[in-house]
Formats: structure tokens, C-alpha cells, sequence
């Protein structure tokens, strides 16, 4: 193991935990060249890849390859006219050619902005206008290429699109085009500071902002798979993710592979559990990470029919844990999940370190990366057991990781950022030994008859009962309190809809919780909406009950 990693940061250690944690880069740090292409030059052979799709196809990627492609691809653009500063949307899915791509825009000192294939016209036309993007890459799977050729007109900066997996009349053929590249480059100088890359949030509500992040991001992904996912250099790790989300960047490049391990890919359009289940085994997965929902699938399946011997460590992030979803998992394989948390704003903010014993239902402990608190209404640290905003304090030092700007807004950059804090608009209380328990996102908490009520609360409560596969719990309007309480409800396979099992999961609420806390309203739907990234969109459920009342 060539230990790259500690070149790039300081760690603090307490009784075999990291403490403390601190970037260390110089000026020009580029990922590309200092991280990849140094792990190619030493370890050629070491594998950086192994990816796979629904059809039986597969590609293994060596450092070596991933560095060749990389140079291919800064070369492919830079012919196009793609420069240092130019900004290049990618919709790429889980497609081998993204990696190799935004590793050669990195090269080129350009910055990429990924994002989902389920974008349309009117999607297009908003990002490619803000962001001033120059040039596109895209899949020529489903209508993504169509949704961008209708876009084009209306923005008139996009000079380039490149397509992969396929051929378009009026498109640079990206797989075809690459092969005749010089697999050598140049060193393009940047400084640590330009922009890097660039993702639009998720946008629960509100249009959506650009979050930037420079040259240093990558290195702050370094405690993510050392201290959480607990990747080792001969293993190989898996994150869900689809490319056009920052967890994405997470858990399928930067910090993986600045501590050499293999990242695994599974490429495919939907999501079956007992496929992705049957992929441990094949592939001899060993860490993995994935959001709740995909957990809640798992433990409907009979996991004893699949060996998950190789699997070591689990993680889960991208929303809340129920700790009913915990405890079902870990019974059945043994596997305690270590939940994390941040945003697309930082890297990972709070999580269950290597090492400790998690508390089902609890994010964990601030990340030695962030100075984090709990602040009340005032800004002051809150008392143990006090609900307030999780913040993090930037007046002494900006830590690695935290983003730069919302690019184009410095209005609500200074909503978010101010005073010398960073406001995560996400509200928790830490208990008595500094563990951190999710409440909600500052909107989502419902004031009702004058209580302060946390969903999170209500949602793990219902989890626990047979009959739940999914819910969301919001405020609904009431003519007499305000607001009620409404729960909005995903059954599992062998329950149906019924006043009796509304009247049922009420019951059970209010014998769990104290009973000003249960949902007066509950509404069973086939599935609940989220957003491109898998997130819950409770603004929608809102805006839909207010609705119903209108």
C-alpha cells in the first residue's frame, strides 16, 4: 500500500479514534494528476475499477487504464475547444465513461457539472443558461439526448455535446472519438482554488442552487471511506448512486480510491433487490453504502438465501435511519449499519466512526473534519437534549470540504453562510454522550397546538410497525389547530388499505410517543415523491394537503 493519503492530511488520534483532521495540499493540487496518475505510475496494475450492467457486460479498470482514459478524454475535449474555467454538463448515469471523463475535464483544469438523466427540456434550459456550460456529454439511452437537442435553442452558450453508447446525427461520438487520442497530457496548471465542480441541489423547494466546490474538495473526502465506509486497498467497495448525485462523489472516486481501494459499479435502469442482493456474492463485494430506502427493500427479501460472507462494513446515508430498518438488518446478517450525514454542501459532516458501537436511530458524532454543533434560536451552543440547527463554525477556518459559494447567488450564500457560521438548515439535539439524533429540515417540523413536533420521531415509530414499508410524516392544514399531523403511508406487500389500519397505525403512534404526537391524518399511496437523488420530497405532500383543503 502506498499510503498516498496521509501525504495530503493531518489526523489526531484518542484512544484509537481519529480526533482530528486536517487537509494539507499545496497550491496547484489536482486529484487527477496527484492522486490517480501518481497510484498509476507506482501500482500500475492496482485495479481502480469493477464495473458491470444489467445485460452481463463487464469492464475491469486498473489505475493505469483509468489515467490513460483520463488523458484521452481531457485530449478528446481540449480538441473541441473545451478549456481551463469552461463548464461541461455530464448525464452520464452509472456509465464507465463518466469517470474517465470528468477525470480528463479535472486534467484540463475545466469544471464539471453532473447531473440525472431524468432531467427535461425545461431542466436543461435552466442549467445550461445559469451555469454557462460550454460543452455536454450524455448518454444516448431513453430521451435524455432529446429533452438536450430540444434545450439547445433556448441556450445559445452550448457549442459541443458529446454522446456515449450509442451514434446521433449532430453529436460527437465520444466512444469512437477517444480511441484515437494521445494517451499522454501535458500538466494543465490550476489553482486549488478554481472551481472543480459544481451540483445542483437536490431542490425540495425553490429553484435550484449551484453548489461550488474547488480543487481541495477531494482530499476531504479522505475520513468518508477511511473512518466511515472503512474501505481497505484489496476490497471493494459499493455506493448506490447515480452519477448526478454528489454522493456519487462520495463513495464512487475521490476518497476511495485516495486510499486504493476498487470501487464496484453496477450499471442498470431499476432497482430489484434480490438482483443487487445476488451481486454480493458474485462479486465479492466487501464495503457498501446505500440510503434507507434501499435497506427497507433488503429486509423484505429472505436474506438467508444470498451469501453476504464477503461484506465486512455497511454504511447508510441520504436520509434518516429508522432504527427498526437497523435492527431487522443487523439481525439477519449480522451487519451493523453506520450511519453518516452531510450534504451537498459538505462532505460527511456527521457519522458513526470504525470502531465505535452505533446507537440505532443516532447519526453519530461530529466529523474531526468540522467544527459541528447544536445551535439554538440565538446561535448559541444548545443544551443536551435540546432540539436545534446542526451548524458548523467556519470564523476561526473554512474547513476542506465545505463548499465555496452558491455560484451565482451571493444572496443565499449569506442566507446559509454568516457571522462565521455555516447554517445546514437540517434540525437534531445531541444526548448526554454526543451523539447526534436527526429531527428534520428546519421547514419540516410541524408546529401544532402550539407543540413543536419532529417527523423523524413519528416516521421511525410507524416504521416499527409490520404493515410499513414507507412513510413521510408532514403538517396538514386544520381548520381548529392549524396544523395536524399527516402521515403518508407505502405498505408492505401483504397489507392492504383499510379504515381499520388506519385506526390501527394511529394507535400504535400514540402508545409509542406521547399522544399529541399521532397522525390525526393518515393516507396510504402506492409510492411517495422524492427527488432525482432519492429524497423524500415533503414539500410536495405539504403543498398537495393544502391543496385538498383549498
Amino acid at each position: 500500500m502506498l499510503n498516498i493519503h496521509q501525504k495530503y492530511c493531518k489526523e489526531t488520534f484518542y484512544n484509537g479514534l481519529v480526533e482530528k483532521f486536517e487537509a494539507v495540499f499545496p497550491e496547484n493540487f489536482n486529484f487527477a494528476y496527484d492522486v490517480l496518475d501518481e497510484i498509476a505510475k507506482q501500482d500500475p496494475n492496482r485495479r481502480a475499477m469493477l464495473w458491470c450492467n444489467e445485460e452481463g457486460e463487464e469492464h475491469s479498470f486498473t489505475f493505469e487504464d483509468m489515467m490513460r482514459y483520463s488523458n484521452q478524454a481531457a485530449n478528446l475535449f481540449a480538441s473541441y475547444g473545451v478549456k481551463k474555467g469552461d463548464c461541461v454538463a455530464l448525464i452520464l448515469k452509472r456509465h464507465y465513461q463518466f469517470w474517465s471523463a470528468l477525470l480528463g475535464l479535472h486534467k484540463l483544469g475545466a469544471v464539471g457539472i453532473p447531473g440525472p438523466v431524468l432531467l427535461t427540456k425545461k431542466d436543461f434550459v435552466y442549467r445550461f443558461n445559469y451555469a454557462d456550460i460550454k460543452a455536454v456529454i450524455c448518454t444516448a439511452d431513453g430521451d435524455v439526448a432529446d429533452s438536450v437537442d430540444a434545450a439547445i435553442p433556448e441556450a445559445p452558450e452550448v457549442t459541443n455535446k458529446f454522446i456515449v453508447n450509442g451514434q446521433r446525427e449532430g453529436w460527437v461520438s465520444f466512444d469512437d472519438e477517444i480511441k484515437s487520442q494521445p494517451t499522454t497530457l501535458e500538466r494543465v496548471e490550476i489553482d486549488v482554488r478554481d472551481p472543480m465542480l459544481i451540483y445542483f441541489t437536490s431542490g425540495t423547494s425553490g429553484m435550484q442552487k449551484m453548489v461550488y466546490h474547488d480543487y481541495s474538495y477531494p482530499i476531504a473526502h479522505i475520513p468518508t471511506a477511511k473512518y466511515w465506509h472503512n474501505v481497505v486497498p484489496d476490497g471493494l467497495h459499493l455506493t448506490i448512486s447515480d452519477s448526478g448525485w454528489m454522493k456519487s462523489m462520495w463513495g464512487k472516486l475521490y476518497g476511495q480510491w485516495f486510499m486504493e481501494a476498487g470501487i464496484f459499479v453496477y450499471d442498470y435502469e431499476k432497482f430489484i433487490p434480490s438482483v443487487m442482493l445476488s451481486l454480493f456474492e458474485k462479486y465479492k463485494i466487501t464495503t457498501f453504502c446505500a440510503p434507507p430506502t434501499m435497506f427497507r427493500f433488503f429486509i423484505q427479501e429472505d436474506l438467508k438465501k444470498y451469501d453476504l460472507s464477503s461484506l465486512k462494513h455497511t454504511c447508510i446515508a441520504g436520509e434518516a435511519l429508522n432504527p427498526e430498518v437497523f435492527n431487522q438488518f443487523r439481525d439477519a446478517t449480522g451487519l451493523k449499519l453506520m450511519e453518516g450525514f452531510g450534504q451537498t454542501e459538505t462532505t460527511l459532516t456527521v457519522f458513526n466512526q470504525v470502531g465505535t458501537d452505533p446507537k440505532p436511530g443516532s447519526m453519530g458524532k461530529p466529523s474531526p473534519a468540522y467544527d459541528t454543533y447544536i445551535a439554538d434560536e440565538d446561535g448559541n451552543p444548545a443544551p443536551a437534549g435540546a432540539v436545534g440547527e446542526i451548524v458548523i463554525r467556519t470564523d476561526k477556518a473554512v474547513p476542506c470540504g465545505l463548499f465555496t459559494c452558491y455560484h451565482k447567488d451571493e444572496e443565499r450564500t449569506k442566507e446559509a453562510w454568516h457571522d462565521g457560521v455555516y447554517h445546514t438548515g437540517d434540525n437534531a439535539w445531541m444526548d448526554e454522550d454526543g451523539y447526534i439524533w436527526y429531527v428534520g429540515r428546519t421547514d419540516d417540523v410541524i408546529k401544532s397546538s402550539g407543540y413543536r413536533i419532529g417527523p423523524f420521531e413519528i416516521e421511525s415509530v410507524l416504521m416499527e410497525h409490520p404493515s410499513v414499508l414507507e412513510c413521510a410524516v408532514t403538517g396538514a392544514p386544520d381548520p381548529l389547530r392549524g396544523t395536524v399531523v399527516k402521515a403518508t403511508v407505502v405498505l408492505t406487500k401483504s397489507y392492504s388499505p383499510s379504515e381499520e389500519l388506519k385506526k390501527e397505525l394511529q394507535d400504535y403512534v400514540k402508545k409509542q410517543t406521547a399522544p399529541y404526537k399521532y397522525p390525526r391524518i393518515v393516507e396510504f399511496v402506492e409510492q411517495l415523491p422524492k427527488t432525482f437523488n432519492g429524497k423524500i420530497r415533503r414539500v410536495q405532500l405539504r403543498e398537495e394537503s393544502q391543496a385538498q383543503q383549498q
